[in-house]
């Protein structure tokens, strides 16, 4: 290990836990809220492991649940730091559930977690640099980057969106949606 920089192996955590029925929806099916929180502490788990300190989530990204989980299945969760800032991780997160009586394994989701280190006065603390050891950890470090370029854009055209909001021509632009437009455009 170089000082103040760690492997991504280092930090990488896998948490496992049975799906039981406490946890499923009337479909029978795992709560997808059950589930991110299940990775919000794996994310937690691998990011103060390369930080060495309390860490808080900031965003969460491209949760999207590809295949339900069953009751009685047994999901993993696989934690990755992907890149670093200054106080800063992004946290990969797959999450696989196997069928223990056919050992089938089904990719349920990915996601990438913000996290930040914290000290103990609650401010945002430097976290060790990465040490990219393969291809795959080259990759992730780079694809986190470009995602963090497209968030920022993203979050600037939303705020651009949201500030030119032209209600006055709400009828012409709600046209072809499912909705009913029952205020007077003029009067509000």
């Amino acid at each position: 290990m170089i000082d103040d920089a760690l492997p991504v192996r280092y930090s990488q955590t896998t948490i496992t836990e049975l799906m039981i029925p406490a946890y499923a929806n009337f479909g029978g099916k795992i709560h997808g809220g059950i589930l991110l929180s299940l990775m919000d502490k794996a994310a937690y788990a691998c990011a103060s492991k390369h930080s060495g300190t309390y860490c808080v989530t900031v965003t969460v990204d491209n949760v999207e649940f590809l295949q339900p989980v069953d009751v009685g299945e047994l999901v993993s969760l696989h934690a990755s730091v992907n890149y670093v800032g200054r106080s800063s991780m992004v946290v990969g997160i797959r999450v696989e559930a196997l069928n223990v009586k056919t050992h089938a394994v089904k990719h349920t989701n990915s996601s990438f977690f913000t996290m930040v280190a914290k000290d103990d006065d609650n401010k945002p603390t430097l976290v060790p640099k990465l040490i990219l050891e393969n291809r795959e950890d080259v990759k992730r470090f780079i694809e986190a980057m470009r995602m963090k370029e497209i968030k920022r854009g993203m979050r600037e055209q939303l705020d651009d969106a949201r500030s030119h909001i032209e209600v006055e021509h709400a009828q012409e632009i709600l046209r072809h949606e499912r909705c009913i437009l029952t205020i007077n455009s003029t009067n509000d």
